[in-house]
């Protein structure tokens, strides 16, 4: 193994392992801490791969503006900030086992796939102009249709947070409680 491909295996390793933390801790703010971890190891990844500008982009918006937006829904919605017994379900064992099935399931596709498969990494791979011309020509129409779907989500959010929106009762007017 060359040091790069020991390095991508390790950052690989510390997302996984953020990745399990935030679907098994009890405390929501530190699920969000944990996922900033995550993200920052996917961005190190794409460092190695060198893949500059996708990396910065990983910090930038999804550490920065996502973990974000989740910290600010956290704080809009009023969830309960310490241990809170509402987060589980009691499935533990049954959602360890699903996910150790797909897990397999999902190695085992991979390895079939590409068993014997190299890629070389050649450098400006992740540049700003090619991921500009992949984006822009290729895929032009799931960019937008995730923008729209990014919005939708935050007027859902917003309207699921406001608790003076519901149906009005007769006999009470607009503007008063």
């Amino acid at each position: 193994m060359s040091g790069q491909e020991i390095v991508f295996t390790l950052l690989g390793v510390v997302a996984v392992g953020a990745g399990i933390m935030v679907v098994t801790t009890r405390r929501l703010v530190h699920a969000a801490l944990w996922l900033v971890l995550s993200f920052g190891a996917l961005a190190g990844g794409y460092l190695v791969l060198t893949a500059e500008f996708v990396a910065w982009v990983q910090v930038l918006i999804y550490v920065g503006a996502v973990v974000v937006l989740l910290l600010f829904g956290i704080m809009l919605t009023r969830a309960p900030i310490g241990d809170s017994a509402d987060l589980d379900s009691g499935n533990r064992w049954a959602a360890a086992a699903v996910a150790v099935a797909t897990a397999a399931l999902l190695v085992t596709v991979m390895v079939m796939g590409f068993r014997d498969e190299r890629m070389p990494l050649r450098a400006g791979g992740g540049s700003a102009s090619e991921l500009g011309a992949s984006v822009f020509r290729t895929w032009v129409l799931p960019f937008e249709v995730l923008s729209v779907l990014l919005l939708a989500s935050l007027v859902g959010a917003i309207v699921l947070s406001r608790t003076d929106i519901g149906p009005r009762l007769p006999g009470r007017r607009k503007g008063r409680g």
